[in-house]
């Protein structure tokens, strides 16, 4: 902790030079209006970027300026405090369903972001669903806005996004490696497709598990969701939800474990906790991951060209033996295996794939316990950047929380504050040795980096 403070306060005496303040005008608050028809998608609403879904007025933050409008059917929001340094973070929002109606809002750390020098921007998106190559064109985008709002170019940018929009952030680092000095993803899909491979796991082993017999539709008919649903009204006693108290449910916990990211602290509260969650709508009303077996939708990720998931190769455990047991023979003689039909796309189509080649410091964290977007994406980006040589570029760090991106402030403006001085100082900070499995599954796995209290989380106390 001594050398996180002797590190910042380095970083505060090295100014950030770069262009005076932005001549901005300070602009009166303006009443909200109804949202209006997009420009550029059929069918899409673009909500008043100058208010909150909620009607409040979006306003300044004291000393700084705002600009906001609309550009190609996505809403923006850029807010520059008078004493800029130069600075500029373009912020990515998460996944926000399949509505028409997209909005933008402020990122997480917004005040910490002005209290520090650093302009902002944000993006709503021209669509909504799991289209991180739109996300990407509209957040890259936004590095122009800013130049052509304000009439000053920003030295240095940031990118970094939540959830989806670490998916975005990593995406655009890759595509545009000479627009951004550094990324802070977090919580973020840094796997691509290994995240639905992820769902495919959690939901064929419970139904192996269980001798349930389920398919795999590729065009699901407009009944599937029903017969899904029965299907998984079978499996949830057999395992013993939400805590798993059966044999097979304590098996399947086990299985979970290892498909998430290795045995690790408070993993029981958190299989508890995402078990005894709501899915997303429509299956709201199915425990959290059956509602997002990739069968529902043909493995497309509602986006892509086809079936993005496969378990042809995968070998499943639920111990950490050397060699495999019986139960564990059995569970892969009798799960169904599904072949993909589409890959991560190489570009920007369909499920844009994350190589793990960035050429800028990236700093993330993710939540160990959190079963949406598992911790194991971090493993995934770790080790492409290690077969790529850039492990010196990448640092994890590990959250001791049950939630999807469940963080405190301090975690995350600790975590910015120590990307921001690796961008000046060229000082690698400290991560966590998320690839060794001993150091994952230690007791004391999270306890460097976690700042404060989350709820549900349950583990051996830190020292």
């Amino acid at each position: 902790m001594l050398g996180f403070r002797a590190a910042v306060a380095l970083a505060l005496l090295i100014p950030l030079a770069g262009p005076p303040s932005p001549a901005l005008a300070s602009a009166p608050v303006a009443a909200c209006t109804a949202p209006t028809p997009s420009t550029t998608q059929p069918g899409y609403l673009v909500a008043d970027p100058d208010c909150e879904l909620d009607g409040t007025p979006f306003a300044a933050l004291p000393g700084a300026q705002v600009r906001t409008g609309v550009i190609g059917g996505a809403a923006y929001r850029i807010e520059v405090p008078r004493k800029w340094n130069g600075g500029l973070v373009v912020w990515a929002h998460g996944y926000r369903g399949t509505g028409t109606t997209v909005y933008v809002n402020s990122p997480d750390l917004r005040a910490h972001y002005v209290s520090r020098g650093y302009a902002w921007a944000a993006s709503s998106y021209a669509t909504n669903g799991y289209d991180v190559g739109q996300g990407v064109r509209d957040s890259v985008a936004l590095i122009d806005v800013f130049h052509k709002v304000t009439g000053s170019r920003a030295r240095q940018v940031i990118m970094s996004g939540a959830s989806m929009g670490g998916h975005i952030t990593a995406v655009a680092i890759e595509e545009h490696p000479r627009a951004f000095a550094g990324a802070m993803p977090y919580c973020g899909v840094l796997g691509d497709t290994a995240l639905y491979d992820y769902f495919l796991d959690a939901n064929v082993t419970a139904a192996a598990l269980t001798g349930a017999d389920i398919e795999f539709p590729l065009q699901p008919g407009a009944d599937y969701q029903q017969v899904w649903r029965s299907q998984v009204g079978q499996i949830v006693p057999k395992l013993g939800l939400p805590t798993g108290s059966t044999p097979a449910g304590r098996t399947w916990s086990a299985v979970l474990e290892r498909s998430s990211g290795g045995d690790r602290p408070g993993f029981d509260s958190a299989f508890a906790y995402w078990n005894s969650a709501r899915s997303l709508p429509p299956l709201n009303d199915l425990p959290f991951l059956f509602g997002l077996y990739p069968g529902l939708q043909g493995g497309t990720g509602g986006i892509a060209p086809g079936n993005v998931t496969d378990n042809r190769r995968t070998f499943y455990r639920s111990t950490d033996r050397l060699w495999p047991t019986t139960e564990e023979l059995r569970l892969n003689r009798d799960v169904l295996r599904v072949r993909r039909t589409a890959t991560a796309d190489p570009g920007l189509a369909g499920i844009p794939r994350v190589d793990g080649n960035p050429r800028v410091p990236v700093l993330s964290l993710h939540d160990i316990g959190d079963l949406f977007v598992p911790f194991k994406m971090e493993q995934v980006y770790a080790a492409r950047a290690a077969h790529n040589g850039k492990s010196r570029l990448f640092v994890s760090r590990a959250i001791r929380g049950v939630g999807h991106c469940d963080f405190t402030a301090p975690e995350l403006t600790e975590g910015f504050d120590d990307l921001t001085t690796w961008l000046h100082t060229g000082h690698r900070p400290a991560g966590d040795a998320i690839l060794n499995r001993r150091a994952v599954a230690a007791p004391t796995f999270g306890c460097r980096w976690t700042r404060g209290t989350h709820p549900g989380f349950v583990a051996p106390a830190c020292p």
